[in-house]
């Protein structure tokens, strides 16, 4: 479990060189990332008072607007605060979540990498690589191909296409935390202090906005595709490939760039083919970390102090207030269950999506014991999926989990065969829990249901007439024919 649920950023870390460090930092312009997750030194537009996300002014967000604007920023200053304290709309300020996301990718990523856009040359390699991988991925699942087109985005797209996504995973964690930001005063004293609530929810939602704003931008530069975190981002039916974040990818590999690029599209293709053709999956999914979402906490004590001391001219007390873990998640049988449900079915769409995409690179590419290789260390070690869950919901996933998913389906094929394995997508019902991850062996040698017979039987019996019915038409012949004798 993350240390730092939604809403709360890790913090930033201390330069090598101490105290001349970030003045070399400060001087440099901050850097990419974060310095302070809730910071607005990083607002939209305003790139000449602040340098960005975690440029001088970030732990200040006033500081950074009127302590270093020139003359020529004060009107875009003005007017972006003025955004902040209007917003009237959900929990989170999703406009501001947009601009910022997008300023970070147009700052780069800390490699030094800057996002381009895509040229003819890189959308057809992209068209190519996921038309064959859809051919290699036949023989590996009886899934039929789920990508109706492929698609090449730069990182600016990859933030457009997937931000509806974000919104519906994001939306209930920051929903309790602006319910509980009206509830902590007494009813009797919320009408008169309206203005005041109603300020605090724009910024509680300007402040989410940042932070998911910087999150999906930093995410931006180190994805793939569109479902390197095992949940479906973008638009159903398409496959999507970065080609900048490819090339970033396997700079260090010694892979040829084409073989990297078809084991990724491999990957893509096979979560296509899984969320489109198992119709319940993207609902059950979203649901599961709903309901983690349902069970955050917010501490009133601690917010009710900060609501009577909460002084306008200092919204960054509203800010270090929410860093100091005003949110957890509930300890309760209830959040843990939710918590292992949503673990399990993540390590499953992940663990086989592996499985599958194994089998169907391994006699083909001689790279590819090395790059599934690379991309199970690179979750393992904290990769796009493990920090942006837990920056966003508290939650970070396990790879243990996906190592013991992977190796269940690869016995599940051994045992059943392709089409045995993937009938358990039919029903979530059906599907290894938590505890099967831990006994591979048992689910697979357990004996299954066969439910094609069930429903083979259901259907008969629906056809035969019930004997315990009187048969109204024979009555009702008999009855013509009585009347016709007594005539």
């Amino acid at each position: 479990m993350s240390d730092t649920p939604f809403g709360f950023g890790l913090p930033p870390e201390e330069p090598d060189d101490g105290d001349e460090g970030k003045k070399k930092d400060q001087q440099s312009g901050g850097g990419q990332g974060p310095a302070n997750p809730f910071g607005f030194g990083g607002l939209p537009g305003a790139g000449g008072f602040g340098g960005g996300p975690g440029g001088p002014g970030a732990d200040n967000p006033f500081a950074a607007m009127f302590g270093s604007l020139n003359p020529n920023d004060l009107g875009a200053a003005f007017q972006q605060l003025g955004q902040m304290l209007s917003y009237e709309g959900g929990p989170v300020n999703w406009d501001m979540a947009k601009q910022i996301a997008r300023q970070t990718v147009s700052q780069g990523s800390p490699d030094g990498t800057k996002d381009t856009s895509v040229g003819p040359a890189e959308r057809k390699a992209v068209e190519e690589a996921v038309r064959l991988a859809d051919l290699w991925l036949d023989d590996a699942t009886s899934l039929p191909s789920g990508a109706g087109s492929a698609v090449a985005w730069s990182r600016a797209e990859w933030v457009e296409a997937t931000l509806p996504a974000w919104k519906e995973l994001v939306d209930p964690v920051a929903e309790r935390v602006g319910t509980a930001m009206g509830d902590v005063l007494p009813e009797e004293m919320q009408a008169m202090a309206g203005p005041l609530i109603g300020m605090m929810r724009s910024m509680g939602g300007a402040m989410f906005g940042t932070q998911i704003g910087q999150a999906v931008g930093v995410l931006a530069g180190e994805v793939v595709g569109s479902s390197d975190i095992g949940l479906p981002l973008g638009p159903a039916g398409k496959a999507a490939l970065l080609p900048v974040n490819i090339e970033t990818f396997g700079k260090d590999l010694s892979v040829p760039q084409e073989e990297v690029r078809l084991y990724l599209a491999l990957r893509e293709a096979a979560h296509q083919r899984l969320f489109a053709h198992v119709p319940w999956l993207r609902s059950h999914l979203f649901g599961a970390v709903d309901g983690y979402a349902r069970g955050i906490k917010v501490d009133t004590a601690k917010l009710e102090d900060v609501v009577g001391q909460f002084d306008p001219q200092n919204p960054e007390q509203l800010q270090e207030a929410l860093q100091q873990g005003m949110f957890q998640p509930e300890d309760t049988p209830e959040q843990k269950a939710a918590l292992a449900r949503l673990e399990t079915a993540l390590a499953l769409v992940e663990g086989w999506v592996d499985a599958v995409v194994h089998a169907a690179a391994k006699p083909r590419l001689s790279s590819a014991d090395a790059l599934r290789e690379t991309l199970r260390r690179r979750r393992a070690s904290g990769g796009p999926a493990e920090q942006t869950f837990a920056t966003l919901i508290g939650l970070e996933l396990r790879p243990r989990r996906l190592r013991d998913a992977s190796r269940l389906w690869a016995s599940l094929t051994d045992a059943r065969g392709v089409d045995g394995r993937d009938a358990l997508w039919h029903h979530p019902d059906m599907l290894p829990t938590a505890t099967d991850l831990d006994d591979p062996d048992g689910f697979v040698h357990r004996e299954q249901i066969d439910f094609s017979e069930l429903d083979k039987m259901l259907g008969e019996a629906a056809d035969k007439p019930d004997l315990n019915k009187p048969d109204l038409k024979k009555d009702e012949g008999e009855g013509e024919s009585k009347g016709d004798d007594t005539e």
